[in-house]
């Protein structure tokens, strides 16, 4: 059994016996033989963050205490192999990656789950690329990355014209294809879900994105769980970016009781937002005191 233990921003995998009763190398003892007569390479820490307790972002990354949904990519293409290929980097960059063989098959996956980008090839049997595109459009607003052997310029200019937010020709390189991937659902998370119809509800600052209704923040595209306490100072400082609000007027817009010596009470609470939202909380970007006046959201 491996254990973990949490310390200043990091966790350790410490010593603990496996199942067979072998026992697993502590952190900074150098590779040993198992009883088992096989070398145990492990040893360090499994770290989920930075050393000084800043995040670290990436697609698994928690936020909040909790670990958020997977973003699922659905790979559309005749050939299995490339399906399975494209599949498993997708894997390893922490998302969920949904196979399908041509149009019509695509078109069910994406009508029964909920599918944040496509990967499709154009020349598919049943029904082709540029025809499940228009498909897709007619409902919904999902980054569309046409994967193609055909690279005239016309034939990119056609699928783009269909609706398709990229086009990427055969053959391709996977790390250029992942790193496309991400900048599409970097932008599809943090404006282009087609469920938000009213942008006016919508608070920005910068890479934060506050809804109004659902009460719900995201940081550059994910999102975060906030308690009630810390959604209603998040709405209260994003409504007025850029102005300082002094810790008694948060108290008593949030807490709704008079303020009386409330200073620790909202030092706490707006640290720990600052953990949830900031790369580095020790040098905010977003969240940032002024000392001996307040707290504001800083207007970018």
């Amino acid at each position: 059994m491996i254990r973990l233990y949490r310390r200043r921003g990091a966790w350790d995998r410490r010593a603990g016996e496996r199942g067979d009763g072998s026992r697993v190398q502590h952190p900074g003892q150098q590779d040993r033989v198992e009883p088992s007569g096989k070398r145990n390479p492990i040893g360090g820490m499994i770290r989920l963050g930075r050393g000084d307790g800043s995040r670290v972002p990436h697609a698994r990354r928690m936020r909040g205490g909790g670990p958020m949904e997977k973003q699922r990519v659905l790979v559309v293409d005749d050939d299995r192999e490339i399906v399975n290929a494209i599949a498993i980097n997708l894997q390893k960059e922490g998302y969920e990656a949904l196979r399908a063989y041509d149009g019509l098959q695509a078109l069910d996956i994406i009508s029964s789950q909920n599918v944040h980008l496509i990967i499709l090839d154009v020349m598919m049997p049943k029904m082709d690329g540029l025809s499940a595109t228009l498909k897709i459009r007619e409902e919904k607003n999902i980054p569309i990355i046409i994967l193609s052997a055909k690279s005239e310029d016309s034939d990119k200019i056609l699928g783009l014209s269909m609706g398709a937010d990229d086009y990427v020709t055969k053959p391709f390189n996977s790390m250029e294809l992942m790193a496309r991937v991400k900048s599409q659902l970097r932008r599809y998370m943090t404006l282009g879900d087609v469920n938000v119809k009213n942008r006016s509800n919508i608070l920005q600052s910068g890479g934060l994105y506050f809804d109004v209704e659902s009460h719900t923040l995201t940081v550059d595209g994910e999102p975060v769980r906030l308690t009630a306490t810390e959604t209603k100072i998040v709405e209260l400082l994003m409504r007025s970016p850029g102005r300082i609000f002094p810790a008694e007027e948060i108290y008593e817009r949030v807490w709704e009781q008079p303020a009386y010596r409330v200073e620790n009470t909202v030092m706490v609470h707006i640290r720990r937002i600052r953990e949830k939202i900031e790369i580095n909380p020790k040098e905010p970007k977003y969240l940032k005191v002024v000392w001996g006046i307040g707290y504001k959201i800083e207007k970018i």
